[in-house]
């Protein structure tokens, strides 16, 4: 069995977040979903918690960071055209998002990114398939 990833977030307004990543095409596990949390489906293992800051705060006695200030993560997700890479971030700051850099493009690696409505960081990149393979 694949090991599977379920990332967890906090968020400020679960139904804005929603409504937000619904722009970008996510979808969503109704089972895992209530008015404190839902389930983000990435991929077939990839899993995103969005979970109400007070919900957040029930898994662990640190303080919420403030993403708006300082960094606790960065998500990265592969993307399959540097076109998707560009229309993923014009989606993401069209449903409320913002960028937070320009987009970066290294030949065979091209990246952009953009900031969710918590301002989490999400980096979109694309990658040749042939520098995929060598190491």
């Amino acid at each position: 069995m694949a090991t599977k990833i379920f990332v967890n977030l906090p968020v400020k307004n679960l139904d804005k977040s929603v409504e937000f990543f619904t722009r970008l095409g996510f979808t969503f596990n109704p089972r895992f979903t209530d008015e404190t949390a839902t389930c983000m489906i990435v991929a077939d293992n990839i899993f995103v918690m969005l979970l109400i800051e007070d919900k957040f705060k029930t898994f662990t006695p640190k303080e919420i960071c403030d993403a708006a200030k300082s960094t606790e993560v960065l998500l990265c997700l592969s993307s399959e055209s540097r076109e998707k890479v560009d229309e993923m971030v014009r989606n993401a700051v069209a449903a409320g998002g913002a960028t937070y850099n320009e987009p970066q493009d290294h030949g065979f690696m091209y990246g952009h990114g953009f900031q969710d409505l918590d301002s989490h960081i999400w980096e979109i990149v694309f990658m040749e398939p042939d520098a995929a393979n060598h190491g």
